[in-house]
């Protein structure tokens, strides 16, 4: 895969509208980490979900993007009015891969944002998944569907190679290479492929990549089903940058499936030296903790409607 094209800002604000962990106590705020000061009567909700508000300015110009939902109609909604967020700013949306978790929240932003919206989506996003434990019966999960995104007002880009959106200042990685031995992604999970149920290789797992100006890249992932690390190297790959400036969102770590995998994960992440690594969502507390054990001053604990400032 040849570089992509990605154009330098000079500043990024992602603001968590969902994530699994809220906090009203995580004071003082920083330079990067603007934490939310709502009074009692205006509190915040988590979920287990995702879904992150990102803004990135190039000078005078600036672009207001969603990615993810979340899991319910109510929390991101709810989220975004406490903090004084107006949806209607949102100029497109991006979809991280098709769990009811990332999308489950994007009828009621259609619905909210007053307008048609671009939705970019790899197209397997849309395919019937299950999850099957060894000796349990399968569980069907809720499935993305086409035809009322449409008619809420969605305007459907799939794509499954890297791309471009913001007018260039945002990159999606589309389709992640996986390279490296460990991140070996989720056995119990299956999608239904011509009629048959196969272990799900998550070809619709995509991250996003903000490239700063003298500062590196930002990557953003949803659940990272590719792997974390597999994400960042094949995001520095496609934008041509090694130096990587913050990794956060969900790397899907918790649980005893995924445990075995949190110390090399950790290994390569102190390898790749992000200045902050901020792990939220499925990344789980014994992941969590160890980021923070081993990479001291540069993780940081997210919290429902802390704004990242890079």
């Amino acid at each position: 895969m040849n570089s992509i094209n990605i154009r330098e800002a000079n500043r990024a604000e992602v603001t968590i509208l969902v994530d699994n962990y809220v906090d009203m106590l995580m004071l003082p705020s920083t330079a990067i980490d603007k934490r939310p000061q709502n009074p009692p009567g205006k509190p915040l909700l988590a979920e287990h979900g995702l879904s992150c508000l990102i803004r990135v300015f190039d000078g005078s110009e600036e672009h207001c993007v969603l990615m993810d939902a979340g899991v319910s109609p109510a929390c991101m909604s709810h989220n975004a009015s406490m903090l004084n967020i107006d949806l209607r700013a949102v100029e497109s949306t991006v979809l991280s891969h098709g769990h009811f978790d990332h999308f489950a929240g994007l009828l009621e932003f259609l619905k909210l944002s007053g307008h048609k919206m671009p939705l970019v989506l790899h197209p397997d996003a849309f395919l019937e998944r299950r999850l099957n434990p060894p000796g349990r019966t399968p569980v069907a999960l809720p499935r993305l569907d086409e035809p009322s995104l449409i008619k809420g007002g969605a305007l459907l880009q799939k794509s499954g190679p890297p791309s471009v959106i913001a007018s260039g200042l945002l990159a999606l990685t589309g389709e992640v290479a996986r390279t490296n031995s460990f991140e070996k992604g989720f056995p119990w999970a299956e999608v239904k492929i011509n009629g048959k149920w196969i272990v799900d290789p998550f070809h619709d797992d995509q991250g996003l990549i903000i490239r700063l100006r003298d500062k590196g890249i930002v990557v953003i992932s949803g659940c990272a089903h590719a792997g974390i690390i597999n994400t960042v190297q094949y995001a520095r790959k496609i934008s041509g940058t090694d130096k990587v400036h913050a990794v956060l969102g969900g790397f899907h770590l918790s649980g005893p499936l995924f445990e075995p995998v949190i110390e090399p994960t950790v290994q390569e992440m102190k390898r790749i030296n992000p200045d902050y690594v901020i792990p939220m969502h499925c990344t789980g507390w014994k992941a969590i903790n160890r980021f923070a054990e081993e990479m001291p001053g540069k993780f940081l604990l997210n919290t429902v409607g802390t704004t990242y400032v890079f």
